[in-house]
Protein backbone atom coordinates (compact mmCIF):
# COMPACT_ATOMS: atom_id res chain seq x y z
CA UNK A 1 0.00 0.00 0.00
CA UNK A 2 2.79 2.52 0.56
CA UNK A 3 4.20 1.52 -2.83
CA UNK A 4 0.55 2.52 -4.46
CA UNK A 5 0.59 5.63 -2.24
CA UNK A 6 3.64 7.14 -3.77
CA UNK A 7 2.41 6.52 -7.25
CA UNK A 8 -0.51 9.72 -6.48
CA UNK A 9 1.80 12.09 -8.38
CA UNK A 10 2.15 9.36 -11.47
CA UNK A 11 -1.69 9.02 -11.50
CA UNK A 12 -2.25 12.64 -11.43
CA UNK A 13 0.46 13.43 -14.38
CA UNK A 14 -1.17 10.14 -16.10
CA UNK A 15 -4.41 12.14 -16.13
CA UNK A 16 -2.90 15.49 -17.26
CA UNK A 17 -2.03 13.61 -20.31
CA UNK A 18 -5.88 12.14 -20.99
CA UNK A 19 -7.35 12.43 -24.30
CA UNK A 20 -11.07 12.25 -23.46
CA UNK A 21 -13.99 12.17 -26.72
CA UNK A 22 -17.14 11.58 -26.98
CA UNK A 23 -18.54 13.81 -23.91
CA UNK A 24 -21.70 15.52 -24.75
CA UNK A 25 -22.05 18.87 -23.59
CA UNK A 26 -24.01 19.88 -20.23
CA UNK A 27 -24.46 22.31 -17.76
CA UNK A 28 -24.20 20.62 -15.01
CA UNK A 29 -23.07 16.90 -13.35
CA UNK A 30 -23.77 14.12 -10.95
CA UNK A 31 -21.12 11.79 -10.25
CA UNK A 32 -21.96 8.63 -9.05
CA UNK A 33 -19.81 6.49 -7.43
CA UNK A 34 -18.92 4.83 -4.13
CA UNK A 35 -16.09 4.41 -1.26
CA UNK A 36 -13.22 5.42 -2.90
CA UNK A 37 -14.41 5.55 -6.72
CA UNK A 38 -17.03 8.06 -5.31
CA UNK A 39 -14.84 10.24 -3.22
CA UNK A 40 -13.35 11.66 -6.11
CA UNK A 41 -16.99 13.65 -7.45
CA UNK A 42 -16.56 14.61 -3.72
CA UNK A 43 -13.53 16.44 -4.83
CA UNK A 44 -15.16 17.72 -8.41
CA UNK A 45 -18.07 19.50 -6.66
CA UNK A 46 -16.03 21.61 -4.39
CA UNK A 47 -13.64 22.41 -7.27
CA UNK A 48 -16.56 22.94 -9.39
CA UNK A 49 -18.28 25.40 -6.86
CA UNK A 50 -14.91 27.59 -6.91
CA UNK A 51 -15.98 28.19 -10.72
CA UNK A 52 -19.72 28.52 -10.36
CA UNK A 53 -21.21 25.35 -11.46
CA UNK A 54 -23.09 22.48 -10.06
CA UNK A 55 -22.00 19.55 -9.72
CA UNK A 56 -24.32 16.83 -7.37
CA UNK A 57 -22.71 13.38 -5.66
CA UNK A 58 -25.06 10.59 -5.25
CA UNK A 59 -23.83 7.61 -3.66
CA UNK A 60 -27.05 4.79 -3.29
CA UNK A 61 -28.74 3.24 -5.71
CA UNK A 62 -29.95 4.64 -8.67
CA UNK A 63 -30.37 8.53 -9.38
CA UNK A 64 -31.69 11.22 -6.95
CA UNK A 65 -35.24 12.66 -7.76
CA UNK A 66 -33.84 15.84 -8.93
CA UNK A 67 -31.66 14.21 -11.91
CA UNK A 68 -35.03 12.48 -13.34
CA UNK A 69 -36.75 15.20 -13.75
CA UNK A 70 -34.43 17.26 -15.43
CA UNK A 71 -31.27 15.01 -16.20
CA UNK A 72 -27.63 16.18 -15.96
CA UNK A 73 -24.27 14.63 -17.29
CA UNK A 74 -24.28 11.65 -15.15
CA UNK A 75 -20.65 10.39 -14.91
CA UNK A 76 -20.27 6.66 -13.00
CA UNK A 77 -17.58 5.99 -11.45
CA UNK A 78 -16.99 2.26 -10.20
CA UNK A 79 -12.34 1.20 -10.29
CA UNK A 80 -13.62 -2.18 -10.51
CA UNK A 81 -16.91 -1.82 -12.35
CA UNK A 82 -18.46 -4.20 -10.48
CA UNK A 83 -19.99 -1.84 -7.82
CA UNK A 84 -24.20 -2.53 -7.34
CA UNK A 85 -25.00 0.65 -6.35
CA UNK A 86 -23.26 2.35 -9.24
CA UNK A 87 -24.47 0.21 -11.99
CA UNK A 88 -27.52 0.50 -10.62
CA UNK A 89 -27.42 4.22 -11.36
CA UNK A 90 -26.34 3.87 -14.86
CA UNK A 91 -29.58 1.85 -15.54
CA UNK A 92 -32.12 4.49 -14.12
CA UNK A 93 -29.83 6.98 -15.71
CA UNK A 94 -30.40 5.69 -19.01
CA UNK A 95 -33.94 4.89 -17.94
CA UNK A 96 -34.53 8.84 -18.36
CA UNK A 97 -32.29 9.71 -20.92
CA UNK A 98 -29.57 11.43 -19.12
CA UNK A 99 -25.90 11.38 -21.01
CA UNK A 100 -24.05 8.97 -19.13
CA UNK A 101 -20.57 8.54 -18.75
CA UNK A 102 -18.30 5.80 -17.73
CA UNK A 103 -15.03 5.76 -15.66
CA UNK A 104 -13.61 2.51 -14.53
CA UNK A 105 -10.38 -0.59 -14.91
CA UNK A 106 -13.50 -2.72 -16.40
CA UNK A 107 -15.70 -5.11 -14.70
CA UNK A 108 -19.18 -4.99 -16.22
CA UNK A 109 -19.53 -0.94 -16.00
CA UNK A 110 -16.86 -1.40 -18.79
CA UNK A 111 -19.34 -4.25 -20.74
CA UNK A 112 -22.63 -1.81 -19.99
CA UNK A 113 -21.13 1.28 -21.93
CA UNK A 114 -19.62 -0.97 -24.57
CA UNK A 115 -23.26 -1.88 -24.84
CA UNK A 116 -25.25 0.73 -24.82
CA UNK A 117 -22.58 3.07 -26.58
CA UNK A 118 -21.69 5.29 -23.63
CA UNK A 119 -18.97 7.45 -23.58
CA UNK A 120 -16.12 5.43 -21.48
CA UNK A 121 -13.18 6.35 -19.99
CA UNK A 122 -10.57 3.31 -19.35
CA UNK A 123 -8.10 4.14 -16.39
CA UNK A 124 -5.08 1.56 -15.07
CA UNK A 125 -6.08 -1.22 -13.00
CA UNK A 126 -4.78 -3.30 -10.29
CA UNK A 127 -4.78 -1.05 -7.56
CA UNK A 128 -7.27 -1.24 -4.61
CA UNK A 129 -10.34 2.00 -5.49
CA UNK A 130 -8.51 3.97 -2.49
CA UNK A 131 -5.09 3.78 -3.96
CA UNK A 132 -6.46 5.06 -7.18
CA UNK A 133 -7.81 8.63 -6.22
CA UNK A 134 -5.44 10.14 -9.18
CA UNK A 135 -6.53 8.01 -11.81
CA UNK A 136 -10.26 8.68 -11.29
CA UNK A 137 -10.67 12.12 -9.96
CA UNK A 138 -8.09 12.85 -12.86
CA UNK A 139 -10.42 11.26 -15.20
CA UNK A 140 -13.75 12.88 -13.93
CA UNK A 141 -12.16 16.61 -14.23
CA UNK A 142 -11.34 15.53 -17.77
CA UNK A 143 -14.75 14.72 -18.27
CA UNK A 144 -16.48 17.85 -16.77
CA UNK A 145 -13.74 19.78 -19.05
CA UNK A 146 -14.61 17.94 -22.04
CA UNK A 147 -18.66 18.74 -21.55
CA UNK A 148 -17.64 22.42 -20.63
CA UNK A 149 -18.44 22.02 -17.00
CA UNK A 150 -14.93 23.15 -15.48
CA UNK A 151 -11.88 24.67 -16.94
CA UNK A 152 -8.84 22.94 -18.57
CA UNK A 153 -7.08 20.76 -15.61
CA UNK A 154 -4.06 20.42 -17.00
CA UNK A 155 -2.16 22.87 -15.50
CA UNK A 156 -3.62 22.11 -11.76
CA UNK A 157 -2.89 18.39 -12.66
CA UNK A 158 0.42 18.77 -13.67
CA UNK A 159 0.93 20.80 -10.38
CA UNK A 160 -0.47 18.70 -8.02
CA UNK A 161 1.40 15.71 -9.50
CA UNK A 162 4.98 17.52 -8.77
CA UNK A 163 4.05 18.34 -5.36
CA UNK A 164 2.21 15.12 -4.04
CA UNK A 165 5.40 13.78 -5.97
CA UNK A 166 7.73 15.33 -3.44
CA UNK A 167 5.28 14.92 -0.27
CA UNK A 168 4.84 11.26 -0.24
CA UNK A 169 6.76 9.61 -3.54
CA UNK A 170 9.59 7.76 -2.51
CA UNK A 171 11.66 9.95 -0.34
CA UNK A 172 8.78 11.86 0.84
CA UNK A 173 8.70 15.08 2.53
CA UNK A 174 6.02 14.23 4.58
CA UNK A 175 6.86 10.82 5.77
CA UNK A 176 8.40 13.06 9.18
CA UNK A 177 4.69 14.91 9.58
CA UNK A 178 2.90 12.55 9.14
CA UNK A 179 4.49 9.50 11.73
CA UNK A 180 4.30 12.21 14.65
CA UNK A 181 0.79 12.93 14.12
CA UNK A 182 0.31 8.84 14.06
CA UNK A 183 2.30 8.63 17.08
CA UNK A 184 -0.11 11.54 18.51
CA UNK A 185 -3.21 9.50 17.70
CA UNK A 186 -1.84 6.35 18.85
CA UNK A 187 -4.94 4.60 21.32
CA UNK A 188 -6.98 7.35 20.55
CA UNK A 189 -9.71 7.45 17.80
CA UNK A 190 -9.37 10.14 14.81
CA UNK A 191 -11.38 13.16 14.93
CA UNK A 192 -10.58 15.02 11.59
CA UNK A 193 -12.11 18.44 11.40
CA UNK A 194 -11.91 20.41 7.92
CA UNK A 195 -14.73 23.64 6.70
CA UNK A 196 -17.45 23.73 3.95
CA UNK A 197 -15.07 23.97 0.76
CA UNK A 198 -12.21 22.79 -0.31
CA UNK A 199 -10.76 20.69 2.93
CA UNK A 200 -13.96 19.32 3.34
CA UNK A 201 -13.68 15.99 1.16
CA UNK A 202 -10.16 16.08 2.02
CA UNK A 203 -11.34 15.38 5.66
CA UNK A 204 -13.49 12.76 4.40
CA UNK A 205 -10.70 11.01 2.94
CA UNK A 206 -8.96 11.24 5.87
CA UNK A 207 -11.39 9.45 7.72
CA UNK A 208 -12.16 6.66 5.01
CA UNK A 209 -8.32 6.29 4.78
CA UNK A 210 -7.57 5.52 8.10
CA UNK A 211 -10.70 2.94 8.19
CA UNK A 212 -9.95 1.43 5.54
CA UNK A 213 -5.76 1.21 5.40
CA UNK A 214 -5.51 1.10 9.69
CA UNK A 215 -8.68 -0.76 10.80
CA UNK A 216 -9.17 2.17 13.19
CA UNK A 217 -12.21 4.57 13.98
CA UNK A 218 -12.37 8.07 12.87
CA UNK A 219 -15.18 10.55 11.85
CA UNK A 220 -14.81 13.54 10.28
CA UNK A 221 -16.54 17.23 10.61
CA UNK A 222 -16.53 21.10 9.53
CA UNK A 223 -16.55 24.12 10.44
CA UNK A 224 -18.91 25.96 10.93
CA UNK A 225 -21.27 23.42 11.43
CA UNK A 226 -19.57 21.58 14.01
CA UNK A 227 -19.62 24.67 16.06
CA UNK A 228 -23.00 24.06 17.04
CA UNK A 229 -23.70 20.92 18.41
CA UNK A 230 -20.41 18.45 18.39
CA UNK A 231 -18.30 20.72 20.67
CA UNK A 232 -21.27 20.67 23.47
CA UNK A 233 -20.04 16.72 23.22
CA UNK A 234 -16.37 17.39 24.66
CA UNK A 235 -17.76 18.04 27.93
CA UNK A 236 -19.85 15.51 29.33
CA UNK A 237 -18.05 12.66 29.55
CA UNK A 238 -14.54 13.41 30.07
CA UNK A 239 -13.43 9.69 30.28
CA UNK A 240 -14.31 9.04 26.60
CA UNK A 241 -13.84 12.71 25.11
CA UNK A 242 -9.96 12.48 26.31
CA UNK A 243 -9.60 9.16 24.16
CA UNK A 244 -10.53 11.16 21.01
CA UNK A 245 -7.75 13.00 18.81
CA UNK A 246 -8.71 15.87 16.70
CA UNK A 247 -6.88 17.06 13.33
CA UNK A 248 -7.15 20.02 11.53
CA UNK A 249 -7.12 20.77 8.00
CA UNK A 250 -6.05 24.09 6.99
CA UNK A 251 -6.66 26.07 3.58
CA UNK A 252 -4.91 29.75 2.98
CA UNK A 253 -8.59 30.39 1.36
CA UNK A 254 -10.64 29.46 4.81
CA UNK A 255 -12.82 32.51 5.49
CA UNK A 256 -11.39 34.81 8.31
CA UNK A 257 -14.23 33.77 10.67
CA UNK A 258 -13.48 29.88 10.00
CA UNK A 259 -10.21 30.91 10.78
CA UNK A 260 -11.33 32.36 14.03
CA UNK A 261 -13.34 29.52 14.99
CA UNK A 262 -10.86 27.07 14.97
CA UNK A 263 -8.21 29.07 16.63
CA UNK A 264 -10.88 29.36 19.62
CA UNK A 265 -12.66 26.03 19.16
CA UNK A 266 -9.32 24.90 20.19
CA UNK A 267 -9.10 27.48 22.96
CA UNK A 268 -12.44 26.40 24.56
CA UNK A 269 -12.19 22.73 24.31
CA UNK A 270 -8.26 22.53 24.94
CA UNK A 271 -8.90 20.54 28.43
CA UNK A 272 -11.84 18.50 26.92
CA UNK A 273 -10.00 16.71 24.27
CA UNK A 274 -6.44 16.37 22.72
CA UNK A 275 -6.22 18.75 19.54
CA UNK A 276 -3.09 16.84 18.10
CA UNK A 277 -2.04 19.10 15.20
CA UNK A 278 -2.94 21.28 12.30
CA UNK A 279 -2.08 20.62 8.85
CA UNK A 280 -2.00 23.27 6.40
CA UNK A 281 -2.19 22.64 2.42
CA UNK A 282 0.56 23.72 0.13
CA UNK A 283 0.29 24.33 -3.50
CA UNK A 284 -0.78 27.52 -5.65
CA UNK A 285 -4.38 25.81 -7.53
CA UNK A 286 -7.29 24.66 -5.20
CA UNK A 287 -6.39 20.99 -6.48
CA UNK A 288 -2.57 20.77 -5.69
CA UNK A 289 -3.67 22.48 -2.19
CA UNK A 290 -6.33 19.25 -2.04
CA UNK A 291 -3.65 16.98 -3.11
CA UNK A 292 -0.85 18.07 -0.51
CA UNK A 293 -3.54 17.31 2.08
CA UNK A 294 -4.32 14.08 0.51
CA UNK A 295 -0.95 13.14 0.70
CA UNK A 296 -0.44 13.51 4.35
CA UNK A 297 -3.47 11.69 5.09
CA UNK A 298 -2.65 8.71 3.32
CA UNK A 299 0.49 8.34 5.06
CA UNK A 300 -1.02 9.21 8.35
CA UNK A 301 -3.27 6.01 7.86
CA UNK A 302 -0.64 4.09 6.85
CA UNK A 303 1.94 4.66 10.06
CA UNK A 304 -1.36 4.40 11.95
CA UNK A 305 -1.35 0.96 10.41
CA UNK A 306 1.58 0.23 11.48
CA UNK A 307 1.15 1.16 14.63
CA UNK A 308 -1.94 -0.71 15.03
CA UNK A 309 -0.08 -4.62 13.53
CA UNK A 310 -2.33 -4.88 10.77
CA UNK A 311 -1.92 -4.95 6.97
CA UNK A 312 -3.37 -2.17 5.23
CA UNK A 313 -4.18 -3.72 1.90
CA UNK A 314 -7.43 -5.95 2.62
CA UNK A 315 -10.41 -4.95 3.88
CA UNK A 316 -12.19 -8.37 4.53
CA UNK A 317 -15.35 -7.00 6.49
CA UNK A 318 -16.40 -5.28 3.07
CA UNK A 319 -15.68 -8.08 1.12
CA UNK A 320 -17.24 -10.83 3.54
CA UNK A 321 -20.49 -8.63 3.44
CA UNK A 322 -20.40 -8.21 -0.13
CA UNK A 323 -20.47 -12.10 -0.07
CA UNK A 324 -23.34 -12.25 2.14
CA UNK A 325 -24.80 -9.61 -0.26
CA UNK A 326 -25.14 -11.48 -3.18
CA UNK A 327 -26.59 -14.67 -1.21
CA UNK A 328 -28.97 -12.56 -0.43
CA UNK A 329 -30.26 -12.18 -4.31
Amino acid sequence: MRSMAARLGEQLAWAARLDVDGVPAHHEALICGMGGSGIGGDFAAALADLEGRRVGVHKSYGIPGWAKATPPLVVAVSYSGNTEETLSAVEEAVGVGAPVVAVTSGGALADVARTRGLALVTVPGGLQPRAALGYLLGSILEVLAGAGILSDPTDALEEAASLVTSLSGPDGAAEGLARDLAERLDGRIVAVYGSVGLTAPVAQRWKTQINENAKWPAWWALFPELDHNEIVGWSGRPDLSRRVGVVALVDRDDSERVSARLRLTEEVTAGQVEWVGEVYAQGKSPLARMMSLVAVGDLVSLELAKLAGVDPVPVDVIENLKRRLDEET
